[in-house]
């Protein structure tokens, strides 16, 4: 793994990147070996940093036998802190400067990183692009998940109580994301224990941020209509209902768009052990048509 540094548009900002390759001999970022073919870069969602994905992403180029690229977003690692008017164009240019960094021309985006890659594909020339549960708001289907409450406990410091209104509000953590309130505070002060725990608590006004983010770019399935992307939207098979629901509207108004259903998956299907998911991607991204492989 390299680690590297890109410069952003905004003045002074910068994104920490991990860079994974097929071959045992490094070579420098934003160049490609001999025989290699451009990079993908990977998008992360919210409330983790890219480290939780470097084994999906060292999966995906051995798979691929091409350079895959993920990097922290803002507020994470060594990367910038989210500026002041941060909004989904912000996540938009730096994906862009990192596929321009790196030589990327493929895009794999999870959770709010596959609504930022698909912002980045209608703006830009991405030649194939996947997404896994991608966190994008069609005619507000999303707004009744975001709670007022998770932003006045982040603002109060009351981090217990935010973690537990942002896992209920989203469920995205599987049958936890059913449990009271009261449960999952508890749940919240366990897991603090713990590096991953401490680490998403630390990451909540991140959260917040970007939960805005998505609300502030709410959309119609028209104003996809210029996606020219070859597009595979993928859904676990055990991941919160809303995200199929609009991979599958967005498949069927948008010709360059496929949609499937990952069985035995959950939402943070791409941390898991395993290459199911990474197989899946990499045949997609491998074919030459916009249409999906069979599984």
């Amino acid at each position: 793994m390299e680690t590297w540094t890109v410069e952003t548009d905004d003045d002074g900002g910068h994104l920490e990147v991990h860079s994974f390759r097929p071959a045992a001999e490094a070579s420098i970022p934003g160049a490609s070996s001999p025989g290699e073919g451009p990079g993908v870069v990977l998008v992360h969602g919210t409330l983790v940093t890219d480290s939780l994905y470097w084994p999906f992403a060292r999966n995906l180029s051995v798979l691929l036998g091409r350079p895959v690229h993920s990097y922290n977003r803002r507020g994470r690692g060594r990367s910038a802190p989210q500026p002041p008017g941060y909004s989904a164009a912000t996540e938009t240019s730096d994906l862009l400067s990192v596929m321009e960094a790196s030589g990327s021309t493929e895009v794999v985006g999870h959770s709010y990183g596959g609504f930022v890659a698909l912002q980045a594909a209608l703006q830009a020339p991405i030649s194939r692009l996947v997404t896994y549960d991608a966190a994008v708001s069609l005619s507000g289907n999303l707004t009744g998940r975001w709670r007022p409450q998770l932003e006045e406990a982040v603002t109060a410091g009351q981090l217990d109580n935010a973690w537990a209104h942002l896992v209920q509000g989203l469920g995205t953590a599987g049958p936890i994301s059913y449990l009271p309130l009261g449960a999952l505070r508890v749940l919240s002060i366990l897991s603090a224990k713990t590096r991953l725990g401490a680490e998403m608590r630390d990451l909540l006004p991140t959260a917040v941020l970007e939960m805005r983010a998505i609300l502030d770019a709410d959309s119609r399935i028209e104003d996809y209509a210029a996606l020219k992307t070859p597009t595979l939207m993928l859904s676990g098979g055990w991941s919160p209902a809303y995200f199929a629901a609009t991979g599958r509207q967005l498949a069927a108004a948008i010709p360059p768009v496929d949609f499937a259903v990952v069985p035995l998956q959950f939402h943070e299907g791409p941390l898991r052990p395993g290459k199911q998911l990474a197989v899946r991607i990499a045949r997609y991204l491998e074919q030459g048509t916009a249409k999906a492989p069979a599984p």
